[in-house]
């Protein structure tokens, strides 16, 4: 992997310390930045969870054939939306309302590029 073979020692040492093989990622650019450490991190046994939604590609074809690519490699795509579900598990947590504000926001955001494309989850 370009991140865990040595291209950045720091960041191999950091992931390498936590003992843990899920590896939840975004990036910039979702053909690049995330698809290379992903499917090399995938060939190196972790699990990896590319966060769909919090990255883009040049263009929808770039972007969409990159997680493709690291679906066909073995990784579990997920949404920010998704993710922090999965993370809170149990609404019922004295930390909830710290969620409900981001996803409060998060939809409050999301309606009004709906309101101004026609498409509340236009992409």
């Amino acid at each position: 992997m370009r991140t865990l073979r040595g291209e950045d020692a720091d960041f191999r040492a950091a992931v390498e310390a936590t003992g843990r093989k899920k590896m939840i990622m975004a990036g910039l650019w979702t053909e690049v930045c995330l698809a290379f450490p992903a499917l090399d991190m995938l060939n190196e046994g972790y699990e990896v969870y590319p966060v769909v939604d919090a990255v883009g590609g040049v263009s929808p074809v770039t972007h969409q054939t990159a997680i493709t690519r690291m679906v066909q490699a073995g990784a579990h795509p997920i949404t920010s939306l998704a993710l922090g579900c999965e993370l809170m598990r149990n609404w019922a947590r004295s930390d909830a309302d710290l969620y409900r504000v981001i996803i409060n926001d998060y939809f409050h955001r999301k309606r009004r590029i709906g309101d101004a494309t026609g498409d509340l989850f236009r992409q």
